[in-house]
């Protein structure tokens, strides 16, 4: 009887966690000069705080499956939100520097980040070719997060 109240609980333990609606993402952090991101905070519903990258930018957290949206932010660094596909599981994320710039309006500083924001695919791919990320492409959407909003 002990016997199979044992193997009863494990068999239940074991089906709740094939049934448990998480998954794993991992990856890795760098900033537009390939130079690794330690400690950036990995949010969801920009608030909640999941993970934080080690000191060689690499991380590893738990999602819901029904997460989608995923924010990278840290100091003197520009925001990363990024949109996941459903099969991802591999997040690799370049960051750009955030520059101070003085004496011009928001409109066209959101044109120069845009500028740096578009080369980011070939940034991966350099990543990619100095052996820093195991993938070529990504497999999640970027957005731009402008400074200015018109009303």
């Amino acid at each position: 009887m002990r016997k199979l109240l044992i193997l009863f609980i494990v068999f239940s333990l074991s089906i709740c966690r094939l049934y448990s609606q998480d998954k794993t993402v991992k990856g890795r952090v760098v900033d537009n000069h390939l130079e690794t991101l330690p400690y950036v905070s990995i949010v969801i519903n920009d608030t909640v705080e999941v993970g934080k990258t080690d000191l060689n930018g690499f991380f590893q957290i738990e999602l819901p499956v029904s997460v989608k949206k995923l924010m990278f932010r840290t100091v003197g660094i520009d925001w990363a939100s990024i949109r996941l596909d459903d099969k991802c599981d591999e997040v690799e994320v370049v960051m750009m520097l955030r520059g101070t710039y003085d004496f011009i309006t928001l409109k066209k500083v959101d044109r120069i980040r845009m500028k740096r924001f578009k080369k980011l695919p070939e940034l991966h791919k350099e990543a990619f070719e100095k052996g820093l990320f195991k993938t070529d492409k990504t497999c999640y959407t970027r957005e731009f997060i402008p400074d200015y909003k018109k009303n």
